[in-house]
């Protein structure tokens, strides 16, 4: 074989369930995915120095949840919904703070809602990710009209009326000549 990096090998099935569950064990106990990095990088940690990268640990404890049918997952589910509970409070608080501001004119309107409707978004994405249920997408413009845009539709529609009224002068005095 030539030399080079190695082919991508898949994990062995049961070697990978073993450490999911390992992975679904540690988060049920509150540690954070990237403190499950760390943890698994010690030669004397649950993996015996086998590193489980953020993103594979991700990956691991949503296949161990969907996989075990027992009282551990509820509580699980139970502790992750109570935390994107407590994150989409945070961002109904942050969208009223923003909208607040917006209409103070210390900030513009769309970007306020931007902001508040995209963490909304992502945290309901999320519960239902985890539940299992479907997301529908919803896609959203925001167009923000200033003061000087209403002036200018109304310069706008003076002009046409005045040139309407012009036209329709115009007209009548032909047809009267």
């Amino acid at each position: 074989m030539a030399a080079g990096a190695a082919p991508y090998r898949k994990l062995d099935p049961a070697l990978r369930a073993e450490r999911a569950a390992i992975v679904f064990d540690l988060r049920l106990q509150g540690l954070s995915y990237r403190q499950i990095d760390i943890l698994t990088q010690a030669p004397d940690g649950p993996t015996g120095g086998h590193r489980i990268s953020a993103t594979t640990a991700k990956e691991l404890l949503y296949e161990e949840a969907a996989r075990r049918v027992d009282p551990k997952v509820d509580a699980w589910r139970a502790l992750q919904l109570d935390r994107l509970d407590g994150v989409l409070r945070d961002h109904l608080a942050l969208r009223n703070a923003n909208w607040d501001r917006a209409m103070d004119g210390e900030e513009r309107p769309a970007l306020a809602v931007d902001r508040a409707l995209n963490g909304v978004t992502k945290t309901v994405e999320a519960q239902n990710k985890l539940l299992g249920l479907a997301t529908t997408k919803i896609e959203a413009q925001v167009v923000e009209v200033t003061q000087q845009d209403v002036e200018l539709q109304e310069m706008i529609r003076t002009a046409k009326a005045k040139a309407a009224l012009e036209e329709a002068a115009i007209i009548d005095g032909e047809a009267g000549e």
